[in-house]
């Protein structure tokens, strides 16, 4: 885990990588954007649509904090196989996808305690949707 700590300067102290990451110090008002223009390999588009919307919908989905980490991290896998260098490789594609489903499926089916409101017919959908891009 890399964490940033104040020197004695001002700024911070990274303690191990830091990639891809933006952040802001002693500043009063800021505003920062990240693009990552990535592009799916063919026939994959429709995929990487649904999972990006996913993986921005999950925080308001009710699903226990280690679950929704194991669905974020199965949906950037998924996101990381279709944009890749390389095609998408089928096995691993659908290892993840199926982990992504497994981590919506108790939300999908009413039995997530402290579920959103309307999150059981949006996980249901997710499954139906993943399900068919399969």
């Amino acid at each position: 885990m890399t964490d940033a700590q104040p020197t004695g300067q001002g700024g911070p102290v990274f303690h191990g990588p830091v990639s891809g990451s933006q952040f802001a110090w002693n500043n009063q008002t800021v505003t920062q954007n990240q693009r990552n223009d990535t592009t799916a390999a063919p026939g994959y588009e429709a995929l990487a649509q649904l999972v990006g919307q996913l993986l921005r919908q999950l925080p308001e989905s009710g699903l226990a904090e280690q679950d929704r980490a194991d669905a974020e991290a199965a949906a950037a896998e998924v996101l990381a196989e279709v944009t890749g260098p390389e095609a998408p490789e089928p096995g691993r594609l659908r290892r993840a996808l199926n982990t992504l489903k497994g981590a919506l499926a108790p939300v999908a089916m009413g039995a997530s305690a402290g579920a959103a409101a309307g999150a059981e017919q949006w996980a249901h959908e997710a499954v139906r949707n993943l399900t068919a891009l399969m």
